[in-house]
């Protein structure tokens, strides 16, 4: 008897990839005899390392050796060697709308993704603006799985253990815990409408410096000029390091979140690995808004820090540029809310 074989494709952004791991992890432990291989851009790898027996990680480099048509040719043939009964289309794209037609011309079961596109619309609309939570990312990579037979039940907690990423791996870059409390700062994003102005996130860990004088705090980044302002926190501050540039390396980084207290970040790709690892996460939102189904798994309502504006949200993904040319979304937000979300976080996980 023929063993089922899904392939699950999701290429895009760290965090949108991030996104797709509950599910995948549910449908692995759910349906143990399914073999499933998860098809994206090299980096993802760090996502599915040991994530079930039964899930094979299959890198694809969309800028080198798959680029254009010809290049995506490739990959096709590569993928029908593999011998796959059914295909998840997680991202819907001119690529995967190509690769998953040319799947169904052989006979092969596929499904994709419905994006709620005119939801999104309204809710980023102008004139009309309709604020209302649309189905979140999770439910719609779920509801691609059900359609191709596989109903899923959302069950995943942490890519690790309960105690955590295997600090050990650490050794000679991170120093031992003990009594300190380790919070993150993800301070960046990648479009202005979402990075939380750099002065008042300043002076939080100037806060958190004061209030907590046992804390250590980890920076993360990723792009140069990112790491540069990293850098520069790190060298003023004491409690201060850049993890990013210490590790150089995006599993090490989950391992290190892993162990922490708190993570203050960004509607960014760090919310979605925080959330991978079962660590609370202090979101800061400007432009873009939880309703529009982006929100890190499993976190709390009550950790999200937006501001009540008509125009917001303005864009689903942060790429819009603020038609108030001031940025109140974030300019709004006083340092000493977000440090009132942590003290809360703190005070609770005592």
């Amino acid at each position: 008897m023929r063993t089922d074989h899904l392939l699950i494709i999701r290429f895009s952004a760290l965090g949108d990839v991030a996104m797709t791991v509950p599910v995948i992890y549910s449908l692995a432990n759910q349906y143990p005899q399914l073999r499933i291989g998860i098809l994206s851009r090299p980096y993802a790898h760090a996502f599915f390392d040991d994530l079930a027996p039964n899930v094979t990680f299959m890198a694809a480099d969309l800028n080198k050796e798959y680029q254009h048509l010809s290049g995506i040719n490739k990959l096709y043939r590569r993928l029908m060697a593999k011998q796959f009964t059914a295909i998840a289309d997680f991202h819907d794209i001119i690529r995967t709308k190509y690769l998953r037609s040319a799947f169904l011309l052989d006979g092969i079961k596929v499904a994709h993704i419905n994006k709620h596109r005119s939801e999104k619309r309204k809710l980023t609309s102008t004139k009309h603006k309709e604020l209302f939570p649309i189905q979140s990312s999770f439910q719609n990579y779920t509801d691609v799985l059900k359609e191709l037979g596989y109903p899923v039940e959302l069950n995943f907690k942490s890519i690790f253990p309960p105690e955590g990423g295997d600090i050990n791996l650490l050794e000679g870059s991170i120093e031992s815990k003990e009594d300190k409390i380790w919070i993150g700062i993800a301070p960046f994003a990648a479009h202005k409408s979402k990075v939380y102005p750099l002065n008042l996130m300043e002076q939080i860990i100037v806060s958190i410096q004061n209030n907590y004088p046992n804390s250590q705090i980890f920076l993360f980044g990723g792009k140069e000029d990112e790491l540069n302002q990293l850098n520069q926190w790190s060298e003023k501050y004491n409690n201060c390091i850049n993890a990013s540039a210490l590790l150089k390396n995006l599993r090490k980084e989950l391992i290190l979140m892993s162990h922490l207290n708190v993570m203050i970040t960004m509607d960014s790709a760090n919310m979605h690995l925080a959330s991978l690892v079962n660590i609370p996460a202090i979101s800061i939102w400007g432009g873009t808004h939880p309703y529009a189904g982006f929100k890190g798994w499993n976190q709390s309502d009550e950790n999200i820090v937006q501001t009540d504006l008509p125009c917001r949200p303005c864009s689903i993904y942060g790429k819009k540029p603020c038609m108030r040319n001031d940025y109140a979304c974030l300019n709004n937000i006083k340092p000493e809310q977000i440090i009132q979300k942590l003290n809360n976080i703190l005070i609770n996980k005592k």
